[in-house]
């Protein structure tokens, strides 16, 4: 089954209930169950909508087929008027508030309205109607089919909230799944089995479950804006700060005996808080740590559903080494063997030129690159300079050519009328030479995709002081290349230390195919759980919160 976008699928049928009554006794289904399940669907699929007790059906491609292969058995009452598999799938339902997600969106209500009845029936051995059975069967598996979607691949749609997000989701035959689930009678475990299988993911579920917990108990203290306490002072306001701190996990209450000493325990307490939410850890209450001390539980409760969601979208397998960079973090981090051998900071885009979320096989690399300046690039931010000032391009060690053909003639700048150029006639290539003052300095790291971003070297060094590092034009600059190249190449004995400090020092353009392709993520993650099980927040620096909580948020179509 198909993730699509938002809630449903497609949405093809609707249903108008009948009111015919049939009726049978002593925990036996009546012998045309079958008949009038099939009628039910063969007439819906011929409709507008697929609709069952006021609720829209989406899985309108896999339940007809998953019922079509049993014959259109009932799958969810066994002949003997057991519930047990039914049952299973509601607790499954309720489960998934563990995920982020909302019972509510996979009929939650009218599945336990349905099962309640049944069991009223079966108690004083009444007669059901074979209708109410229907309905019972068609919301069941519908809601299995969505919530195993969900699971799998997320309940929003990524491509269709983000233009420079592209998802790569597992796939899986739901009809298959739930047919399977049903045999072995196994409904929570196989769905437990199409959640994403990497730790982090069911690290970040165990935090919102302990932040959900804090803001039930009525969350955090909030500390009064103007306080400037430093190390060595006193007072009762202390403890407040030491309360804030023990409740998010920065401070262990038995690590001191003066409650309103502020000592070097809570200096620390307040430096392990600046690190984990990307601060200057000072240890001070400063203006900005005192803004996200005060950030409630019930808003970060939010922020990690929808990073969960987030998890969601990313591929099961994500190699036995890779290379993860997340941007809202400006870091860059090396994984083998589950765990993390590198780190480095990143530059990455600025807002208005974001650096796209995807993920891609690396395959060579490039010893003193040639910077193949992107149009966009050339149009909006070098022209205006090269009319300023005719020498600016040479300066730049920038050459000129025709056009962005194989074999295009260089041009000279000087023959250009650079006034009569504008966006709408501009064909030039711009160049710039390899050597120390290329934008992408001594290397950059090849993965091609669709958006021509890449790692790469840089010469502006200075910019990976700062603790906001969004000032690239959508690639990504890394703090460490020579350690990232030395990783690349380490299993090719052509390829030592000295040869790559040849290589760089030489000024020549060399390509080198890397002996085995590594996958690199680039994710869009403002909440986290490292290795040692810190919970880490950062902003959102491309303002992607608001419309994936706004998409999550949707209520499901109504009939």
């Amino acid at each position: 089954m198909n993730k699509k976008p938002l809630y449903c699928l497609i949405l093809l049928f609707f249903f108008n209930a009948s009111g015919s009554t049939s009726i049978f006794a002593g925990g036996l289904l009546p012998e045309d169950l079958n008949d009038r399940l099939r009628q039910r669907i063969e007439t819906e699929r011929r409709q507008a909508k697929f609709t069952c007790r006021d609720e829209l059906i989406c899985g309108i491609k896999d339940l007809p087929l998953f019922y079509a292969r049993r014959n259109f058995e009932p799958a969810w009452i066994g002949k003997d008027g057991s519930i047990s598999m039914a049952e299973s799938l509601i607790k499954a339902i309720n489960n998934a508030r563990e995920d982020g997600l909302r019972p509510a969106d996979y009929h939650a209500v009218n599945l336990q309205l349905l099962l309640n009845e049944v069991k009223r029936k079966q108690a004083v051995n009444k007669p059901l109607k074979p209708e109410m059975l229907v309905d019972l069967e068609l919301l069941f598996t519908d809601a299995f089919l969505l919530l195993g979607s969900h699971l799998l691949a997320g309940r929003v749609n990524p491509e269709t909230i983000h233009s420079e997000w592209i998802v790569e989701n597992p796939s899986a035959n739901l009809a298959e799944v739930l047919r399977t689930a049903l045999k072995t009678n196994r409904i929570e475990s196989v769905l437990d089995s199409l959640r994403p299988p990497h730790t982090g993911y069911q690290a970040l579920k165990n935090t919102l479950r302990r932040y959900r917990q804090i803001e039930k108990s009525g969350g955090w203290p909030r500390i009064p804006e103007g306080w400037h306490w430093q190390k060595g002072d006193h007072g009762a306001q202390i403890s407040v700060l030491r309360r804030r701190l023990e409740m998010s996990g920065d401070l262990d209450p038995s690590d001191y005996r003066y409650v309103y000493l502020f000592d070097d325990t809570l200096e620390q307490a307040i430096r392990n808080f600046q690190a984990r939410h990307g601060l200057v850890a000072n240890g001070k209450i400063d203006a900005k740590t005192l803004g996200i001390l005060n950030v409630p539980a019930g808003i970060r409760s939010r922020q990690i559903e929808l990073n969960l969601e987030r998890w969601r979208w990313i591929p099961h397998e994500l190699g036995q080494r890779y290379i993860l960079v997340n941007i809202a973090d400006f870091k860059l981090s090396v994984v083998q063997s589950n765990h993390t051998v590198m780190e480095m900071r990143v530059v990455v885009g600025r807002d208005y030129r974001r650096t796209p979320v995807f993920s891609e096989q690396m395959k060579y690399l490039v010893f003193n690159p040639y910077w193949n300046i992107p149009r966009k690039i050339a149009v909006e931010d070098i022209l205006h300079k090269v009319r300023r000032d005719p020498g600016y391009l040479a300066r730049r060690r920038i050459k000129v050519f025709e056009n962005w053909r194989a074999g295009a003639k260089e041009v000279d700048p000087k023959t250009v009328d650079w006034s009569r150029v504008h966006r709408d006639n501009f064909h030039y290539k711009f160049r710039k030479e390899p050597g120390p003052h290329n934008d992408l300095g001594r290397v950059k790291f090849m993965f091609p995709n669709k958006f021509a971003v890449y790692l790469h070297d840089t010469p502006s060094r200075r910019l990976f002081q700062r603790t906001r590092r969004g000032f690239s034009s959508g690639c990504i600059r890394v703090e460490k290349p020579i350690e990232l190249v030395q990783f690349l190449l380490a299993d090719n004995p052509r390829w030592s230390r000295q040869d790559i400090f040849k290589a760089i020092k030489s000024e020549k353009n060399q390509v080198v195919r890397l002996r085995n392709r590594i996958p690199v993520h680039i994710l869009y993650w403002t909440v986290w759980v490292d290795d040692v099980g810190n919970v880490h927040f950062r902003d959102d620096i491309y303002n992607r919160d608001e419309p994936l909580g706004y998409a999550l948020r949707e209520r499901p179509p109504k009939a």
